[in-house]
């Protein structure tokens, strides 16, 4: 049986809530978003290079996406200390370029579990709470600006990727 992604739940955060309901609310609809511009697809499909001649893929972006999540929030503002999500040997962009097909099911559950763990990494902490990475220091405030305009960055991307692919747009 060849799987495929399954359907995203996408609720939409309040618009007259506090800031931090406001921040996490759009961050976990674009985070749905991303998924189900996914869902309905095969690993061969999500793998698709539908743009040339562009490395972008919806798979790709999945798999960046997850190393997004554990960079920004369990890596920097955790503190953790955890081994590479992709090969280094494989270059910067191997979460784009790396791709395999029949991992797509791994992929997508990676980043689903990645998802639960930045929220669990910041579940009770203070948007003004600060960390210090390479240097530089940032709040989880900005994390969360950050992490929306990445991903509203890459919803559109899979907007083309998808339509491209079977010719579904939109949501």
């Amino acid at each position: 049986m060849t799987w495929t992604a399954p359907e995203a739940t996408r609720t939409h955060g309040s618009l007259t809530g506090g800031e931090r309901e406001t921040l996490t609310g759009f961050l976990a609809f674009y985070r749905a978003t991303l998924l189900q511009k996914c869902a309905g697809l095969t690993g061969r499909q999500l793998a698709d290079r539908t743009v040339p001649p562009s490395n972008l893929t919806l798979l790709g972006l999945v798999r960046h996406m997850a190393k997004v999540e554990r960079i920004w929030f369990r890596e920097g503002f955790a503190g953790l200390e955890l081994p590479p999500m992709y090969e280094p040997e494989k270059g910067k962009d191997a979460d784009f370029e790396d791709l395999d097909p029949a991992l797509a099911e791994h992929d997508y559950a990676r980043l689903v579990e990645e998802i639960r763990l930045a929220d669990e990494a910041v579940a009770g902490a203070s948007l003004d709470d600060v960390f210090t990475r390479r240097g530089t220091v940032y709040s989880l405030r900005l994390v969360h600006v950050h992490m929306i305009s990445e991903y509203a960055r890459h919803v559109g991307h899979a907007d083309l990727l998808r339509e491209r692919l079977d010719g579904v747009t939109g949501a």
